[in-house]
């Protein structure tokens, strides 16, 4: 298993765009996104300056169906 490298929300949130997914809403410092054709769902954390830690980043890439080699592509 190969590490990912350090994000930030803004590089996700991007990634996720590309695949097709939408922003659902937003609050407080969390932001959802659903695809509309996978129904397909996940939460990414948005605090300025901070990156996404591996663990977390797995596990959002889990939530929205794809392999963190899909995902990686879309960076």
């Amino acid at each position: 298993m190969s590490r990912l490298p350090s994000l930030t929300a803004r590089q996700v949130i991007r990634a996720l765009k590309r695949a097709g997914f939408l922003e659902d809403r937003r609050r407080g410092s969390h932001a959802i996104f659903f695809h509309p054709q996978t129904g397909a769902r996940t939460v990414v954390p948005v605090h300025a300056g901070k990156t996404i830690k591996e663990p977390l980043l797995r596990s959002m890439i889990r939530d929205a169906g794809m392999t963190v080699e899909e995902f990686l592509s879309l960076l």
